[in-house]
């Protein structure tokens, strides 16, 4: 079968047997797909230590049907002030498992490639903070089709920009105004508005959740993302963690 040259960012790494490497990829043009690269461990040559987890490639792939097979790869970047800080790391991995256990294979989504390799590229050369990767789980969740609604309470329909009282029910992922629910997590329109910000504005570093917004985006994020996920994120413990300590 012949050869397809792609762009890819790396989304996860195993060692496969004495000399191989099963890569999972998720490339411009074919979305993501599991490949394995024969004596990866052995052949600087052909994979040059190239494999790791989040770098942006340029590879040629034999494409099948189960598993597609990596001839060689040239390293584009492997964003290397990242790897230099543990928080930045946290968050890049995070990101790529995120995207790796909520896409399907080979369904091209150029639009969340670049959302990735944008955000991959903005960790390169700015500090690591939480806004950014709310920034990036909103603007992820509305290309794949799970847009939180933040206009409407979910029950009657009344526009919530006009309204003070409005709750968040992590059960049903739903926004309600106040006459609809006394229960669930009282939320400021700001984080409402800023996360429609954030949706709307196609670069990083533009939109910061400032005060009480940010853990009330963060909540909401993570009670939509949860619903789409079958068990936890290995990362995310991680990437407490390491922000957690980052802190103090």
């Amino acid at each position: 079968m012949p050869a397809n040259d792609c762009e890819a960012i790396v989304l996860v790494v195993r060692d496969y047997g004495e000399s191989d490497k099963i890569v999972t990829i998720f490339t411009r043009e074919h979305g993501k797909m599991g490949s394995i690269a024969r004596y990866a461990k052995k052949s600087r040559k052909r994979f040059g230590g190239a494999l790791e987890i989040f770098a942006r490639l340029q590879i040629r792939v034999v494409l099948k049907e189960t598993i597609s097979r990596l001839e060689s790869v040239d390293v584009l970047t492997i964003f290397p002030r990242i790897r230099e800080d543990l928080a930045k790391i946290g968050y890049a991995g995070y990101a790529c498992e995120l995207v790796d256990r909520l896409i399907p294979e080979a369904q091209p989504n150029t639009r969340l490639y670049r959302l990735l390799a944008s955000y991959l590229e903005y960790l390169n050369s700015a500090p690591a903070v939480e806004d950014d990767r709310r920034f990036f789980e909103a603007n992820l969740l509305n290309i794949l089709g799970y847009r939180i609604p933040l206009e409407k309470c979910v029950r009657c329909g009344t526009p919530l920009a006009s309204i003070a009282d409005v709750r968040f029910q992590p059960q049903s992922q739903g926004i309600f105004c106040g006459s609809c629910s006394r229960n669930g997590r009282k939320i400021s329109p700001d984080t409402l508005l800023l996360l429609g910000m954030a949706m709307r504005t196609g670069q990083f570093g533009k939109i910061r959740f400032p005060g009480s917004t940010l853990p009330e985006a963060g909540e909401i994020l993570d009670a939509s993302i949860d619903a789409h996920l079958n068990r936890p994120l290995n990362s995310l413990s991680f990437l407490q963690e390491t922000v957690r300590t980052d802190e103090y």
